[in-house]
């Protein structure tokens, strides 16, 4: 008699592509994949596993190809159609994504599962009122699950509804005394004073075990803000520093590799590469507001974008995921700087501005407010020869320690750690230095404590750069009513305040390994 052999059946084969996937085992996935696919083209699960696995690998556009499939078995899915909208936004469709998210909160009703989610997707999309409107009717229909009122209070914080949100959070805490995330988030929401803070609860939380690892770092990260408004700065300190430790431990990030990766941009974009002339696009909206994190690149965009015709477009991913698209065959950051150089620069700049115009109004100028963009400036010049560029420059200390301070929810590694933080910025210097002798005259420099000390000054500088008349709506900069996302999300929409200037003296002591490794005499 002929043996059969029986294959698995298919969700305990799904189940062992998601261990490889959940382990990064990538090249383990993809045979399997295709294998499932083919003896189960009807299990939609198996579609999603593989829309999954394109998106690991950086291939949006084969993401929606197999989550088309999926939608074919599954077209009421609300999961399968979210994951289409994430594609889409990486893809930069985001007028797609926006009419797709529309059209399933018409469809979404009461159930507040769903609505949250659309409400993480506006937010990918940058529509941060439609975000907040779906969270609220999230948090209507669902008031007892944390998930949805942690939603809801982080959507307040985009739209500026800061009390609101400090209430959401407050609510928060009361039935999930363990979402660690959300001490740190209440505390940036405002200056805490000595009758009203959360001082006590929150070394009531850091005395009792954690559930998660990261609660020690966010419990540590929020009372050191809490003291720090309190003026008990030893002790805050010695909080932050507990928290960066418990971060930086958490990483297997070395500050070398983007020390390097900024020497070789130096070295590929050097001088004769702007003597050749590189046709780009001469569109003239871009207007590049960067710097490291912490340096005024916010208070800047908030400034610029209270005027009539220049809106701001957030913090963008456009330009590297721009970049990326047109070098999909890179191996490493230093194999993408090398291709980078031999672009069609004109369908780099092209790209850009094809995925801007999805988010875009009216206005004649927009906004892309990316600190990180200044490693980007060589292709910038190149492929948007009129855009402009403000390079945002602050007292090197204060702007360590404002890093040092900030947990950020993704990017900047290097900002928990002295020797990560001064490597980091010392190579920044050297490749603005760099860029300003390659580029004369294209990069605006602009000192934020200048800002401080003559903001009408400063204000008609920016906007004589960018090319538009004075509009004294920019002195009012924090009655400007449009979203932002961002860590300073609270400070700007405040009047300018010179409390920032020389902050570091406050921990002239604490911080002179840092000083000393930036060259900073006390």
């Amino acid at each position: 008699m002929e043996t059969v052999i029986s294959r698995p059946d298919p969700k305990t084969r799904l189940a062992e592509i998601d261990r490889a996937m959940r382990g990064r085992q990538l090249g383990q996935v993809r045979p399997l994949i295709a294998a499932l696919l083919r003896d189960e083209p009807g299990f939609v699960d198996a579609w999603i596993a593989a829309a999954r696995f394109e998106q690991m690998s950086g291939d949006h556009a084969a993401m929606r190809e197999r989550l088309a499939r999926a939608l074919e078995l599954a077209p009421a899915s609300p999961l399968v159609r979210l994951l289409d909208v994430e594609a889409q936004v990486h893809l930069g469709q985001i007028r797609d994504a926006i009419l797709a998210l529309q059209a399933m909160e018409a469809e979404a009703g009461e159930d507040a599962a769903w609505l949250s989610r659309l409400s993480e997707s506006y937010t990918q999309c940058g529509a941060f009122e439609a975000a907040e409107h779906c969270a609220r009717r999230a948090i209507s229909v669902a008031p007892d699950q944390p998930a949805i009122r942690y939603n809801f209070a982080s959507a307040l914080i985009a739209t500026g509804k800061l009390a609101e949100s400090e209430r959401e959070f407050d609510r928060l805490i009361a039935q999930t005394p363990h979402d660690y995330d959300a001490y740190y988030n209440r505390a940036t929401l405002r200056k805490q004073t000595v009758g009203d803070n959360h001082v006590a609860e929150i070394k009531r939380m850091l005395a009792a075990p954690k559930r998660t690892r990261m609660g020690e770092v966010q419990l540590q990260y929020a009372l050191a803000l809490e003291l720090e408004n309190l003026g008990q700065y030893r002790e805050s300190f010695e909080a932050l520093e507990r928290g960066a430790e418990a971060r930086r431990a958490m990483m297997a990030y070395r500050v070398e590799g983007d020390v390097e990766t900024m020497a070789r941009i130096e070295s590929v974009f050097d001088a004769a590469f702007f003597e050749q002339d590189r046709a780009g696009c001469n569109d003239e909206g871009p207007v590049f507001v960067l710097g490291l994190p912490r340096s005024g690149t916010t208070l800047v965009d908030r400034i610029l974008s209270a005027h009539g015709d220049i809106e701001s477009l957030g913090e963008l991913n456009d330009w590297p995921l721009a970049l990326t698209a047109l070098c999909r065959d890179a191996t490493s950051k230093q194999d993408m700087v090398s291709r980078s150089a031999g672009l069609d620069m004109r369908a780099l700049g092209d790209t850009y501005l094809d995925r801007t115009a999805q988010r875009r109004q009216s206005q004649p100028w927009f906004i892309d407010k990316t600190p990180a963009n200044f490693l980007y400036i060589g292709l910038i010049a190149a492929a948007l020869p009129k855009a402009r560029i403000i390079h945002l420059v602050r007292d090197p200390m204060d702007n360590a320690l404002g890093m040092y301070k900030a947990l950020f929810r993704m990017g900047y590694p290097f900002s928990y750690d002295f020797s990560d933080l001064a490597q980091y910025m010392r190579a920044k210097d050297r490749l603005m230095d760099h860029w300003r002798t390659v580029l004369p005259g294209r990069i605006l420099d602009v000192r934020y404590e200048d800002i401080i000390a003559d903001q009408e000054g400063q204000t008609r500088r920016l906007l004589e750069h960018v090319g538009v008349d004075f509009d004294p709506a920019c002195l009012d900069f924090h009655t400007n009513a449009s979203p932002t996302a961002t860590a300073s999300a609270a400070q700007v929409r405040q009047p300018l305040y010179s409390g920032a200037v020389g902050r570091w003296r406050r921990y002239e002591r604490e911080l002179a390994p840092l000083a000393a490794m930036l060259g900073v005499t006390p």
